[in-house]
């Protein structure tokens, strides 16, 4: 259980808020590239960190991330005309260039110099892969460039998609490293799932229902381990590393794609789960792809504003007959969306004041710990780990191990992302 003060430090992450300022030493997804798709395309609405800010694409093709709002009268820049090399503004004409920075105000005299003191609180977006990042923090603690494996293979190689999660991030991010519900809530999918089944570990994760957890602190997070019983003298170990604050990957099964998710927070009630699908060797094939679209995997099948179509106000298309008759353990169609549902139900902030946690949970509480000591350490002046290189060429790891041996020691150099080094799986 956490005290309330704990649960709201760790949960809010708006402006001036101590996690909010970890947070903003991060880059973080904030759109999928697919949403600004050309050069001039209309502008986007984009609420992060409780921020409202428009994103666009000028004529040139560079990315632009602002206040939403005019420096004029407050009217929304959704509304604004994306034209040679900056969004105007449809009320009165005021234009902004991707820095922010007003670049005509027809109103003043061509003699004034009016528009070089006006200028939009702006922040860096870059393109990695199919995403595009922001970085919200002080310039001065800039970290390099992402250079997370999955935005760094050749094109071909990845896939992400988002999804509307109406809840917390913390609460969302706590699901993504806990190994320990899969036997349960997703068992009915692992064989059924074409981005899962046909793995051995499929076996393992089914034919032993009381995982044992081991966590290993490292410089940017968590290594999860979760240990079940394989043949006679060997053990099962999904290895789950978290990155801070919001990076989860998913244990890979047989040659099917490596998963993962970025939990990244709207407001302090709702997150963005975006999901990525990558192979470290190989182009996906146009069946992943397509299976990763229609929801699989990790994946949810969402409307036009990326809202899951089975969502909390159709209880999440929840078939009673199909659970009764155990064909799906949980009742609701798709990983992705067993997930959400469960994590919503706890409201948009759950009350961690009234939990009773077990020995499977010691990654939730280390991850707690963690985030906790870093939002700590910022306040006296010490910049957080997770945001180098080294912290993100990392990966997840399924693999069988003798079972007098620590699963540290066995994945050796497993857990290193390498360029073409093929992924350590079973």
């Amino acid at each position: 259980m956490l005290r309330t003060d704990i649960n709201e430090l760790l949960a809010q992450t708006g402006p001036r808020t101590p996690m909010g300022d970890l947070f903003r030493r991060y880059w973080q997804p904030v759109l999928l590239a697919e949403e600004l798709p050309e050069n001039d395309c209309p502008p986007v609405r984009v609420k992060v960190l409780s921020e409202r800010l428009i994103a666009f694409r000028d004529s040139e093709g560079r990315y632009g991330l602002m206040d939403e709002f005019c420096a004029h009268r407050g009217v929304s820049l959704w509304f604004g005309r994306n034209e040679e090399g900056g969004l105007r503004c449809p009320y009165h004409g005021w234009k902004y260039d991707v820095t922010g920075q007003a670049v005509a105000v027809p109103s003043e005299p061509t003699t004034s110099n009016f528009c070089a003191n006006v200028k939009l609180k702006s922040y860096p977006m870059v393109k990695r892969g199919d995403v595009l990042f922001a970085y919200l923090g002080d310039p001065a603690a800039q970290p390099p460039l992402p250079e997370w494996e999955a935005y760094t293979v050749p094109d071909g190689q990845v896939f992400t998609s988002k999804r509307l999660q109406e809840c917390n991030w913390l609460q969302a991010l706590e699901g993504g490293i806990d190994s320990s519900h899969v036997t349960f809530l997703h068992g009915g999918n692992l064989e059924s799932d074409p981005l899962f089944k046909g793995s051995k570990g499929n076996e393992y994760n089914k034919g032993d229902l009381k995982p044992f957890f081991e966590v290993v602190d490292s410089e940017g997070g968590l290594l999860i381990g979760a240990r079940r019983n394989a043949e006679e003298g060997k053990y099962y170990w999904r290895v789950t590393p978290w990155v801070l604050p919001n990076f989860t990957m998913v244990p890979p099964r047989g040659d099917h794609p490596v998963h993962g998710h970025f939990w990244v927070p709207i407001d302090d009630d709702n997150c963005w789960a975006y999901s990525f699908d990558y192979h470290p060797t190989r182009q996906l094939t146009e069946a992943e792809v397509a299976a990763m679209r229609a929801g699989k995997g990790v994946h949810s099948a969402n409307d036009p504003s990326y809202r899951p179509l089975a969502n909390k106000d159709n209880d999440y298309l929840m078939d009673r007959e199909s659970q009764k008759r155990g064909e799906n353990y949980s009742g609701i169609e798709g990983i992705a969306l067993q997930d959400s549902s469960l994590q919503e139900s706890m409201g948009p902030l759950v009350d961690r004041t009234k939990e009773r946690l077990v020995a499977t949970d010691a990654g939730i509480i280390k991850a707690r710990q963690k985030l906790y000591k870093a939002v700590k350490a910022l306040q006296d002046g010490v910049e957080p780990t997770g945001n180098r290189a080294k912290d993100q060429k990392v990966r997840s790891v399924a693999i069988v191990l003798p079972a007098d041996q620590s699963f540290v020691e066995g994945i050796g150099e497993a857990m290193v992302a390498e360029p073409a080094k093929p992924h350590t799986s079973v």
